[in-house]
């Protein structure tokens, strides 16, 4: 059986690429789409500077560019598909591969800011009470 190939709206990934920014943002949800017809902000044109600069440049020597963000408000754009990100959580930068299915979502929604909290098992010295808790 062949793969599903992707569409976004009716429209498919090499189209929605070829397709001016104008369009683009016209098949987004509202609220995306209210964001970017007030424009980009300054830091968001940097990340798309960013981004054309390594289209342009290619990639020569076989691993992919990591293009690092704080911009955790950026919208995934059909021109983002396939290329890497270290998107910024508040400590790190995580390693982020844009998917077809990212497109109309925002960075940020792929960096988790919070992380679950494992605790571990009461050890000697962990609080006063611990001092009577037999050791294994």
């Amino acid at each position: 059986m062949a793969r599903k190939e992707f569409k976004y709206r009716g429209y498919t990934l090499e189209e929605l690429q070829e397709m001016p920014l104008d369009n683009v943002i016209q098949l987004l949800p509202s609220r995306q789409r209210r964001s970017l017809k007030k424009g980009f902000l300054p830091r968001q044109k940097k990340v798309l500077e960013k981004i054309r600069k390594v289209k342009k440049q290619g990639n020569n020597d076989g691993r992919p560019v990591i293009i690092k963000t704080h911009c955790r408000d950026m919208i995934v754009l059909p021109e983002m598909v396939g290329m890497t990100f270290g998107i910024h959580n508040g400590k790190e930068f995580v390693e982020v591969t844009m998917q077809p299915e990212m497109i109309g979502c925002y960075f940020g929604e792929f960096a988790l800011t919070r992380s679950r909290v494992q605790h571990g098992d009461p050890g000697m010295g962990a609080t006063r009470s611990s001092m009577f808790v037999p050791l294994k």
